[in-house]
């Protein structure tokens, strides 16, 4: 069956969306994820607000949504063509590098204003996109600390022609095994927690080594190959917005009941186990607008806010730290509001000027001058299971 790009209704004139934005809802929680981050990251370094920041004090889940959604999204686009590896790593590389480079240096320069050293191979490791696999808190945090997930997204990368050619993935009895094996996965690499002595190194193998985290990728593309082949999630797409929050909101005792330096705190809970409800949440987003439903998330606007997001995730933490620089942790709730509201805004717009300037444009350009994808000869139809789905 064929689908037609998805609409929508802007000032009595039609918008259709296509190319990246077919499914506009997915792009649409791509804002929401990453807005979970931020407020993450404002609540533990400029300080919490009642309510809403036990809501968010693990927001730093919506790291684990946007590997579920890559993995869902490839899946998806790449699905039944027929593209060469090395056009797809070249494409990939030309989506995210050019930005990461880029806050790379705002971030470096950041830090040197403040009088803080950096560690020159600590900026390397970020822009080889290498860095998560080392287990230094330095190394870590790179030239950029945001950025440690983009070295876990170039190994996805590396390795999504290689899932794509698996049978079991291609199979619709396979891709059933492989999401319960991902999922018990899951749940045992979290209890593999316990046998970890420094907690440091606990952190690093759970939350950041590419590894671990592949299982959410791969959980991601299983999905996207399911429901581009037929398969409708039987939970609709708000009664799974309404599982994730409800999620969000049984860490809240357990939180206050057990330290984030315990392993059996929900702080790798919150990353590891959340998989499941973000695949059967990106899934039912995408069979909504595949059905031509409006689901409130993929309005122009929002489709716009889920363009940023990218730019919002890697440049917020800069502005955090100057402001952490300029007016120290705040006290009272009104000043913690008030700063809040400042990294909020100056780092949205920041975001919107670097995807329009040099995220997008930056990525096109390269795109030109790199490898393109042979034309499909004339009168020939696809198959319908082409071995290895690349854009």
């Amino acid at each position: 069956m064929r689908h037609r790009a998805p609409s929508r209704t802007v000032l009595g004139r039609p918008v259709v969306f296509a190319g990246r934005d077919r499914l506009p809802s997915l792009t649409g929680l791509r804002f929401w994820a990453a807005l979970a981050v931020v407020l993450y990251h404002l609540s533990r370094q400029v300080g919490p607000l009642p309510g809403l920041s036990d809501m968010v004090w693990y927001g730093r889940s919506g790291v684990t949504f946007f590997f579920v959604l890559s993995g869902f999204v490839l899946a998806w686009t790449y699905d039944g063509a027929r593209v060469p590896s090395t056009v797809f790593l070249w494409r990939r590389f030309a989506r995210i590098w050019p930005l990461l480079a880029a806050t790379t240096v705002f971030s470096v320069s950041v830090w040197l204003v403040l009088g803080k050293a950096v560690s020159g191979k600590a900026v390397v490791a970020s822009l080889l996109l290498v860095n998560a696999w080392i287990p230094e808190t330095v190394i870590l945090q790179g030239g950029n600390p945001a950025a440690w997930s983009l070295s876990d997204e170039a190994w996805f990368y590396l390795i999504f022609p290689v899932l794509m050619a698996l049978p079991a993935v291609r199979s619709t009895r396979g891709r059933r095994w492989i999401g319960f094996l991902v999922c018990g996965g899951a749940v045992l690499a979290w209890l593999c927690g316990s046998l970890f002595t420094e907690a440091s190194v606990r952190v690093w193998a759970l939350d950041y080594l590419p590894l671990t985290r592949t299982l959410q990728f791969l959980l991601g593309v299983v999905a996207g190959l399911a429901v581009k082949r037929g398969w409708r999630p039987r939970a609709g797409l708000w009664p799974a917005v309404a599982l994730v929050i409800g999620w969000h909101v049984v860490l809240i005792p357990w939180s206050k009941a057990v330290p984030d330096s315990l392993w059996y705190s929900p702080y790798s809970a919150s990353q590891m186990l959340s998989a499941p409800l973000f695949a059967l949440l990106v899934s039912a987003a995408a069979v909504a607008d595949v059905e031509g439903r409006r689901t409130g998330l993929g309005g122009p606007w929002a489709v716009r806010l889920g363009h940023w997001s990218f730019a919002w995730y890697l440049i917020h933490e800069i502005v955090i730290r100057i402001c952490l620089a300029r007016y120290g942790r705040t006290e009272s709730v009104t000043s913690t509001a008030l700063v809040w509201l400042l990294v909020l805004g100056v780092s949205l717009v920041l975001s919107a000027c670097a995807y329009r300037w040099v995220e997008h444009p930056l990525e096109r350009l390269l795109r030109s001058v790199g490898p393109v994808a042979p034309a499909p000869k004339r009168n020939t139809p696809a198959p319908q299971n082409a071995s290895l789905p690349l854009k």
